[in-house]
């Protein structure tokens, strides 16, 4: 059975801690950031509260193992009456990448975002993030927008 046909999208838990936990600082070592423990417990009582229009999805294995996540961000729009989808963070385990994880878990997040009347779903990768970016460019639509910080 491929991982693919096995993978369920499904509402972050209060027992995916520990999963959870392991893959997001996965994430966030993967962009050679630094998020601090407590911002990272303040995100999981978000997710998990679904504070602040935070939704986490996570992807399972058949086993209910979480192997990847998808963190939302709903918001008002100024260019819209409706809300917005920002999905902050999208990850897959190694070991379950290129078996259609990451692809189920945009899946779900379009399905919510629809389910919420969000008109728009975007996010944000690296430039240099290839892999990645061959499933965008299957899902989405690249932007011509440039991202500014302070």
């Amino acid at each position: 059975m491929s991982v693919e046909s096995a993978v369920t999208i499904r509402l972050l838990e209060p027992s995916d801690r520990e999963a959870w936990d392991a893959l997001f600082r996965g994430y966030i070592n993967f962009y050679e950031a630094k998020v601090p423990d407590d911002v990272i417990e303040l995100t999981w009582k978000r997710l998990i509260g679904l504070e602040d229009g935070f939704l986490g999805l996570v992807a399972v294995d058949e086993h209910d193992r979480p192997i990847g996540l998808a963190h939302v961000v709903f918001h008002p729009s100024t260019w819209s009456p409706t809300t917005y989808a920002y999905l902050e963070d999208l990850y897959v385990d190694r070991n379950a990448r290129r078996h259609g994880v990451g692809r189920a878990l945009i899946k779900a997040v379009y399905e919510e975002a629809d389910k919420r009347g969000a008109t728009r779903t975007y996010w944000a990768t690296k430039q240099d993030n290839s892999h990645a970016r061959r499933l965008y460019d299957r899902v989405g639509v690249l932007t011509p927008f440039v991202q500014y910080r302070r």
